[in-house]
């Protein structure tokens, strides 16, 4: 278990918990069970206050947590049938990006996501789930090719922005996003998209431009992180708490704010604490947003979700 900074009083007491079932297990004869079950009850309390009412800058940290169940987790738990399609057909291979066909149960879909990555060379590979051009393009060919058959289009978006870099930069990144955001808006058939841990920028809004947005608890959407806005208002990147809360990045704030349709609840103590309860919380909600967008026709599929984004904000601004 990883902990977070706001959770190492926990982390004592648990760690103290299991030292006595470890010290049981080597010496049989040792009676320790009652003592190590009045920590569990006492850990018990404690995550409940931690998690009881979560500052925004909490929630990053949360949303952010290397234990949270990523985007290939939900892929291989939730769908069937998932053939990976590789490439933008123009420069390369992004490994950021994840997408296929699949089935959602026994419908044809197409999942596009991002993809962080799990230990050091996964996230590596991954490039910390940050999409360099080719991978929004790839998702612009999936997407394409999602609206040529019918197929709705699912996307799971945790991402810290999209890739900064020069080679980036230079094939065309903010291009490619507004591209895929473009595309976003065009295709006739259901897009639904989830926040499953951060949603970064422009990075996020070209897989979540989608007829209907859910966001887990304890995730966060926002025009940029809290330490980039720090930095640019600031000029102090220590002030990221005071960014955070004034980005209105929770799942509630923006919830009020109509940029999200609904909030999928996470065990207590986050995802990363119940990550196959999370999973199935997100498969359940997908489905029900599914059923919600299915048989409307193409038109009113591209009007809704144009529609979705012109008022967007509308709601809560006296809030």
């Amino acid at each position: 278990m990883n902990y977070l900074e706001f959770e190492k009083p926990l982390a004592e007491i648990e760690g103290k918990a299991e030292e006595l079932r470890a010290m049981a297990r080597a010496n049989p004869e040792m009676d320790i069970e009652q003592e190590a079950t009045a920590l569990d009850r006492k850990a018990a309390t404690m995550l409940q206050e931690l998690y009881k009412s979560l500052t925004p800058w909490r929630k990053c940290q949360v949303a952010r947590h290397p234990d949270r169940p990523h985007c290939k987790d939900y892929i291989e738990a939730l769908f069937t049938e998932y053939t990976p399609l590789a490439g933008d057909r123009n420069f390369a291979e992004d490994n950021a990006v994840m997408g296929g066909l699949a089935r959602l149960d026994d419908q044809p879909v197409v999942v596009i996501g991002h993809e962080k990555g799990f230990d050091t060379k996964t996230r590596l590979e991954r490039n910390f789930g940050m999409a360099r051009p080719e991978g929004y393009r790839k998702a612009v060919r999936l997407m394409d090719m999602a609206d040529r058959f019918g197929l709705p289009v699912i996307t799971l978006v945790d991402t810290p922005g999209a890739y900064p870099g020069k080679g980036a930069e230079e094939r065309g990144q903010a291009e490619a996003i507004a591209r895929a955001t473009e595309k976003c808006l065009q295709i006739g058939v259901p897009l639904l998209s989830v926040i499953i841990g951060e949603g970064g920028s422009g990075g996020a809004v070209a897989f979540a431009t989608a007829n209907r947005v859910a966001m887990l608890e304890h995730s966060v959407y926002s025009v940029i992180s809290p330490e980039g806005c720090a930095s640019i208002l600031w000029k102090d990147a220590e002030k990221m708490r005071e960014a955070a809360e004034a980005l209105r990045l929770t799942a509630q704030d923006l919830l009020k704010l109509g940029v999200i349709d609904r909030i999928i609840a996470e065990p207590m103590g986050g995802a990363q604490r119940g990550r196959d309860q999370t999973i199935e919380a997100v498969g359940r909600n997908l489905r029900v947003m599914l059923k919600e967008t299915t048989g409307k026709d193409r038109a009113a599929l591209i009007t809704e979700r144009r529609r979705k984004f012109l008022d967007m904000g509308s709601r809560g601004l006296a809030a």
